[in-house]
């Protein structure tokens, strides 16, 4: 699969999704009961797959076939979909493609209307439906769809999905042993669906890490505008690995809206990479907009910085500036600085390979980068209620009062993993875990230690912390006119 490609799966129905055998055996009774043909329901029933007309074959003439199946199909509503029921996995599995970003579509064998009864019996959450497909005739609708994985059950359903060029997933929840279905060319052979989530999301991880690993070679030399956070950092780990640290630059932008907390840590993770490490000053409350701080004053921001960098990337030789944008934060919506970055050119490594947050932190942690559970730490300028000027002042207070804060929560007992101060111009609203409101909230230390660093009320937010809450108050009626 191409990291760059939208997610699309496919999977089978019989025996793949549902389990078939129930109702398809109370079907073929009822042709029985009908035609007075005895079949040997139980055999047929274990070796679903192939189309009715092929196992109907060797009972009755040629040509009666096309008016048993049509048969079968009036009766099928009445007797097979109540005693039909989903593979134990099944809703997990689709639901771990929607988690990813990805789209699904049913690609079954089964007369259409009588699938669709099941899907939506059975509430499957799908994006598509094709039905009457079998075999290599499944290709032309997996690349219609642009799946680039088919999950089956069946030898045939391995090849419709090496016919499209897709990854073929197995499963032996069918009437295929293993051997069978490796010997057809499956490339993952599967116990039944509770184990797809877990290989879904090992086989995206190498995937986009292959992906990243093809375009940070492409590069030749790269400076990554580096934070210290847990997306930029794995960004420079990868370059380095990748590209040698003598290649590689980290820049962290000194402002006042970066938190002295923050300068050390990161100084200290780049240095033991071996990459270089610059500190340039940018100035981003000389911008106007910037400190104006309506809903995007990050574009302003973002445009100081890469107006910074660009510069000394040329200077010192490096052909890139790079961000850490992952994949998530491309489709989070309100994102100005975002744009900022792509309109001077900056490279987004990350985002291209279509790494997630979590992927990221999951790929840190193997390994071995402490950043790997960093919470995120926004700047201080984010902690700014929208509308309210930006100033030097408000920064500092905002970084003595998370200080305050912390310690103040320490003392009490209250273990938090993350927390802001938003300045909300003529009050502080603090936010924590949610978990850890509630014990907050009982110790009114907690709220004067915002206090004691300059704010004149504070109070600890009910709803808790949330990133992007500053967005919320965009949408309040006249809030920022």
């Amino acid at each position: 699969m191409d990291a760059l490609q939208p997610l699309v799966v496919g999977f089978d129905l019989d025996m793949t999704l549902i389990d078939t055998r129930p109702g398809f055996s109370a079907t073929l009774a009822q042709l029985v009961l009908e035609t007075g043909v005895q079949m040997d329901v139980e055999a047929m029933s274990e070796r679903l797959g192939p189309p009715l007309s092929h196992m109907l074959t060797p009972y009755f003439e040629a040509t009666e076939i096309d008016a048993l199946v049509d048969r079968f199909r009036a009766c099928y509503p009445d007797h097979a979909i109540t005693p039909t029921r989903e593979f134990t996995g099944a809703h997990e599995a689709l639901a771990a493609v929607r988690r990813n970003g990805g789209r699904t579509v049913v690609v079954t064998g089964k007369f259409t209307p009588n699938a669709a009864l099941h899907v939506d019996a059975l509430k499957f959450e799908i994006d598509h439906l094709v039905g009457e497909v079998w075999g290599v005739g499944k290709a032309a609708v997996l690349t219609e769809h642009g799946a680039s994985i088919y999950v089956g059950d069946h030898v045939h359903d391995v090849e419709g999905a090496l016919a499209a060029g897709a990854l073929s997933v197995s499963v032996l929840t069918g009437g295929c042993t293993e051997q069978e279905l490796r010997d057809a060319g499956t490339h993952v052979v599967l116990d039944d669906l509770t184990e797809f989530p877990a290989w879904l999301e090992e086989h995206l991880l190498r995937t986009r890490l292959d992906a990243l690993e093809r375009d940070l070679r492409s590069r030749g030399s790269l400076m990554v505008a580096f934070s210290g956070g847990a997306d930029s950092a794995f960004l420079l780990a990868a370059a380095a690995r990748t590209l040698g640290p003598e290649n590689v630059a980290a820049a962290t932008a000194y402002s006042d809206s970066l938190p002295a907390s923050e300068r050390d840590p990161a100084a200290d993770f780049a240095r033991e990479l071996g990459v270089r490490v610059y500190t340039p000053r940018t100035h981003e409350m000389e911008r106007e907009g910037y400190r104006a701080n309506a809903g995007n004053r990050c574009y302003f921001c973002k445009a100081e910085l890469l107006d910074v960098l660009g510069p000394l990337a040329d200077e010192h030789g490096f052909a890139h500036v790079a961000t850490g944008t992952n994949a998530d934060d491309a489709v989070a919506g309100f994102r100005p600085g975002i744009r900022a970055a792509d309109e001077r050119g900056a490279i987004t490594p990350l985002r291209d390979a279509g790494l997630t947050k979590q992927q990221i932190r999951a790929a840190s942690r193997e390994w071995g980068l402490p950043t790997w559970d960093k919470p995120a730490a926004a700047c201080l300028s984010s902690r700014v209620a929208y509308g309210v000027e930006v100033s030097s002042f408000r920064l500092s207070r905002i970084e003595r009062a998370e200080v305050a804060v912390r310690a103040a929560l320490a003392q009490a007992g209250i273990d938090v993993r993350n927390l802001r101060v938003r300045d909300l111009g003529d009050r502080a609203s603090i936010e924590i875990d949610a978990e850890a409101v509630e014990a907050a909230l009982a110790h009114p230390a907690v709220a004067d230690a915002a206090l004691g660093a300059g704010f004149e009320r504070a109070a600890v937010d009910p709803k808790g912390f949330r990133s992007g809450s500053m967005n919320e108050r965009l949408s309040e009626p006249g809030l920022y006119r």
